[in-house]
């Protein structure tokens, strides 16, 4: 998976074309992620403990991990990632700039 939690993201395609988020979960057996503020949907929930008075809710849903591409945190634009071994380590490198990402 190109992306991991915490990493800001664009949506390329689907309805929230364009928008950006924050990566709050991931799903890697299934190639989802949950992304801040994207893909919307009401859930009806029944009360509980933590939710006293239950209703409908509007939570992010999961969106496949191909429609979304890791902002450079440099230059601030969508950019492809790369894989490279340094010492020892695989580190993800921005294929734009051609820099570490983490």
């Amino acid at each position: 998976m190109h992306v991991k939690t915490g990493d800001k993201v664009k949506v390329i395609t689907g309805k929230d074309k364009g928008k950006e988020g924050v990566i709050l979960k991931t799903m890697p057996k299934r190639d989802r992620v949950i992304v801040e503020g994207v893909n919307i949907a009401k859930k009806h929930k029944k009360a509980s403990q933590t939710n006293a008075t239950g209703g409908i809710i509007e939570e992010e849903a999961a969106i496949h991990v191909s429609n979304v591409m890791l902002i450079d945190a440099k230059t601030g634009e969508p950019t492809k990632v790369s894989y490279k071994i340094e010492d020892g380590k695989k580190v993800r490198v921005s294929k734009k700039t051609g820099e570490i990402i983490d």
